[in-house]
Parts: C-alpha cells; structure tokens; sequence
C-alpha cells in the first residue's frame, strides 16, 4: 500500500528539529537535577520552575515522534515499509531501556531488584501500536488519538469488570497501560504508561499533514492550535485551582495552576505542555543564529543524544561527588531516577546543577554533530535509521 507524495516529502521539517532539540537540551536539566538529589518540584519557585520547564520534554518527544513518523512515511511512501520501521524501532526501544538504558541510570546488573518502564520504554510501545495505527487515514488516526487523550480516565476502570479473582492477576499487566490501583509486577517501577502517551503520538502523527501544507497556511493553523491549546489550559485549569480550597501554607496560585499531574499525563497538563510547542512551530521555522543551528543538530539525531546524555550525567554526578565530599557514592544512584540523599546537606545547588548541565551539554554538542554529519554521508547504512 502506497502513501500519497507530498510535495515536502524529501526535506527535514526544520522547525521540527529545532523545537526537538530544545526538548533534548531541557530533558538534560532534568536529568542533572536527578543525579544532583535535588526534588522534583517544591514550593521554592527556583526549585519549582527548574523542574517545570523540564515538562515540555515528554510530551514534546512523543508528539514529535508521531510527527516524524508521518514524515519517514511520506519518504518512503509505503505504509507497510512505515508499519515495518516503527514495529521494528519500537522493539528495539524496549530492549534498550529494559537493559542498556537501565543500566546507564544505575551502573550496577541489580536488574530483578529495580528495573525501570521509563519514557523509552513507553515511547518503545507506543511505536508498536503505531504500526497499525498507520494502516488508517492520518486524520482517523489523529481523531482517535485525541479521544484516548480526552477519555483516558475510562481506562482506569477497565479491571472493574473483571471479577475480584481475576482482578490481581490482570493488574500485574493492566498498570503498564493505565494506572488503576491495582499492584504492578514485581521488581518494574512504571513510570510511564502506554495511556494516554499513545493518543499524544498518534495526534502527532496527523500533525505531519499540517506540516506539509503551504507555509502561511501552516503556520495559521499552527497558532491557532497552540493558541487554543493555552487558552483551554489557562481557563478550565484556572477554574479547577479557583474552585479547590487552598490551606494557609498552600503555594501561590500562579505554582498550583502549573502544578499538573505527569504520571499519568493529564488533559491539563498535555494542554499546557503541547500549545506552546505547537505555537512555537511558526517561528521555530525562522529560526536563525547559532542557538537554533546548535538545536537543530540535537534534534536531528535525538536517540544518539539520549543514550549518551544519561551516562555522561552519571559519571559527571560521581566526579562532583568526589570533588565535594571525597567519595563518588555511587550508592546513591542505586535506583535511579529515583534518588535520595540522606543527608540534605550532600545535595547540590541549583548554580552547580546548572554548572553541570551546560558542559555536559556542550559535550554533547560535538558528538552529535559528528554523527550528524556521519549519519547525512552514510544515507545508505540501514541501521542508522534506528539511531
């Protein structure tokens, strides 16, 4: 089955790659933030919004995933090809954060102790069920990915129906789609579940046809998407907050509103996260300077970028460690990204974490640019798509 040709079908969406590689660059704060002990959030603005910037990554790599699948698509105009790639990568996004991935988080083979259903494995199995999501139009696919994200409380209820004898059992599997209260398997933490990041991506998919119009109409249609997308969050989101009541010591109303659910991805929180980069792609496309050409090369190759940036974290995390207290306690890393220092005092500050985060960045740069540029003279080395 063949793809209808679109005229952009051959050239890189470069708003695409930019706002992509800004999402990498955000995930590495996040990432630095971990190793340094520092909490996710907190009523500290300094500590809040260092953590809430970071919130644009998830759904960003998702949606843009979605998006870029479309795109690989319309290249290779051939659905089965396009359903063949994304079983094959989603597969292999599994294995990797099953083991390797787990194992740049931790350094240690403690695998039936703690292993982690993180981002990668979600982003894994979302690309499997896209292999046959893409066998449908893109806008029915776009519709339904939409409906998964407006209804996706429904799913918590599924294991209701099922008789109370049957209902651990079924758990152990139904937590890996969507949390309902029931106990997960033993020795996987599940962070991510499939629902609703599935919906994200499949959306993401329909987005490609909008990014393959004629640039004044793409550009309307991207504004008033995105626009729309804020002003839902910053209304129906507002009246929630409004309407809950708030405790003496409760955080200003500006860190409540902002303040939305992640695990799993609420509809505010999606609204809030995916306007901005939608609203974003008009002037991403303009983008000009060195920030945006040093963007640009993150976002073209960003897997290479991911599965480099967490070990470099990690050893950057050890080798302060060791500068500051004279060993690297590399105990502290037993589960992570769950880490807790015991001790607060052995926590970094927000200027060392952010000391951190631009040279590991800067490190980071020049190795994606090499493979960049590797990745762009070997079109013809199959396994370069995967990476």
């Amino acid at each position: 089955m063949s793809l209808a040709p679109a005229s952009a079908a051959f050239r890189r969406i470069r708003s695409v790659d930019i706002l992509r590689g800004a999402i990498m660059v955000l995930m590495a704060i996040d990432h630095v933030r971990v190793y340094s002990g520092i909490p996710a959030g907190g009523p500290e603005p300094g500590i809040f919004f260092t953590r809430w910037v970071t919130h644009f990554c998830a759904p960003g790599f998702v949606f843009f995933a979605g998006t870029s699948a479309f795109l690989y698509g319309r290249k290779v105009n051939n659905t089965n090809a396009l359903s063949r790639f994304l079983l094959t990568r989603g597969i292999l996004l599994v294995i990797l954060e099953l083991t390797l991935i787990r194992f740049c988080w931790t350094f240690n083979f403690d695998y039936a102790g703690f292993t982690l259903a993180g981002v990668i494995w979600m982003l894994g199995c979302c690309m499997v069920l896209m292999a046959l999501l893409v066998k449908l139009k893109p806008v029915t696919a776009g519709i339904a990915g939409v409906v998964i994200i407006a209804v996706q409380q429904v799913f918590s209820y599924v294991p209701q129906l099922l008789p109370q004898s049957s209902r651990e059992a079924f758990g152990r599997f139904w937590e890996f789609i969507y949390t309902s209260g029931l106990e997960g398997p033993q020795g996987i933490t599940i962070l991510y579940v499939i629902v609703p990041w599935i919906g994200v991506m499949a959306a993401g998919y329909a987005f490609g046809m909008i990014l393959q119009m004629e640039p004044a109409r793409r550009n309307k249609i991207c504004l008033r998407i995105g626009l729309s997308a804020i002003a839902l969050f910053l209304i129906t989101g507002s009246i929630i907050v409004l309407n809950k009541p708030a405790s003496p010591d409760a955080p200003p109303f500006i860190l409540r509103l902002l303040n939305q659910n992640k695990y799993p991805a609420s509809q505010l929180y999606l609204l809030m996260t995916l306007g901005p980069l939608i609203a974003l792609v008009p002037f991403a496309e303009k983008a000009k300077g060195w920030l945006a050409a040093a963007l640009e090369v993150f976002g073209k190759v960003p897997m290479f970028y991911y599965l480099l940036h967490i070990p470099l974290i990690h050893i950057s995390a050890l080798v302060v460690n060791l500068i500051r207290t004279g060993s690297a306690h590399s105990e502290w890393y037993n589960t992570a990204p769950y880490v807790y220092f015991e001790n607060e005092n052995d926590r970094w500050g927000p200027g060392l974490l952010y000391l951190v985060f631009i040279i590991n960045v800067a490190l980071l740069y020049f190795l994606c640019r090499w493979y960049a540029k590797y990745k762009a003279v070997n079109p013809g080395k199959r396994w370069l798509r995967y990476l």
